[in-house]
């Protein structure tokens, strides 16, 4: 079953041209850099697409990462494409990085890949900090599946603790996701098929599969962004996670649109921008 597409319809953007092609190589020096499909592992989906300021600093260029929705199963870093270059007008300062990951088919890839596949993409850009010259003040955006993934990395997994994320209505608890589908778009078949069983029979794996199991002190600045009416992701799961965040003394802000679905546009996505543009200014230094 399609979940967890990323459903933002697109916004009419105005493209930036950049001087750079799509074979530019990405070094150090100065100069915007734009260069596609970076394999940072061998398979064809281990890939990303590296967006560098022209103006850049080994101690202060900020780093974005995206991470693309699909139920864990569809969807690709071009879902993102559309929104490169509003977020390059809003954030300059920041190094953009957009990546793929393995996606769970019916030949395999169960989770935790997809988890594994974002922590060795963000390891491979901490290794290249040198070479991209940008700093380890990080930041991880996802929507949806993508929004999961964003905080299971910043919670659990990072070799560099993100300063903030970024999540568009992504799950925090896989465990209710099973036991209280949003609709019957969801049903619990569908999240038992993304890890190969129930709760009840790979406990340790939904456990540890739930970035709200891994919320505690100094954990990353986290804003959440869900809508009222999503038929995929219960703002219940939001609820919870902000509840443990602030017991926990993690700065937190939830994002919440009443009448919104799974993804939104207009005024409402205009908003959502401007509220993440204030949240990122405020909590990465």
């Amino acid at each position: 079953m399609k979940l967890f597409l990323l459903s933002f319809a697109l916004l009419n953007l105005i493209v930036i041209s950049s001087s750079c092609s799509k074979d530019d190589v990405a070094t150090g020096g100065g100069g915007a850099v734009i260069n596609y499909d970076v394999a940072y592992g061998s398979d064809s989906k281990q890939k990303l697409d590296v967006h560098l300021p022209a103006v850049r600093s080994y101690d202060t260029t900020k780093v974005l990462i995206m991470i693309h929705g699909g139920a864990w199963s569809e969807g690709d870093k071009t879902d993102f494409a559309a929104y490169i270059d509003t977020l390059k007008r809003r954030l300059p300062n920041y190094a953009i990085f957009n990546i793929n990951y393995r996606l769970v088919s019916t030949s395999g890839n169960l989770f935790p890949t997809q988890e594994n596949d974002v922590k060795a993409a963000v390891d491979f850009i901490v290794s290249k900090r040198a070479e991209y010259n940008i700093s380890d003040k990080m930041v991880l955006l996802g929507a949806s599946a993508g929004g999961h993934l964003a905080l299971l990395q910043g919670y659990k997994n990072s070799t560099i603790k993100p300063k903030a994320i970024v999540n568009f209505f992504g799950p925090s608890d896989m465990v209710d996701m099973y036991n209280n589908p949003a609709s019957v778009f969801v049903p619990a078949s569908a999240i038992a098929s993304l890890f190969g069983g129930t709760p009840a029979s790979k406990a340790d794996l939904y456990f540890s599969s739930s970035p709200i199991n891994y919320v505690a002190a100094q954990r990353p600045a986290t804003i959440t962004l869900q809508g009222g009416v999503d038929p995929l992701v219960r703002p219940a799961q939001q609820t919870a996670l902000q509840t443990k965040l602030n017991n926990a003394g993690v700065t937190n802000e939830y994002v919440f649109y009443p009448t919104e679905s799974h993804g939104w546009v207009g005024a409402n996505l205009v908003n959502s921008f401007d509220r993440i543009q204030l949240f990122l200014k405020a909590n990465v230094q």
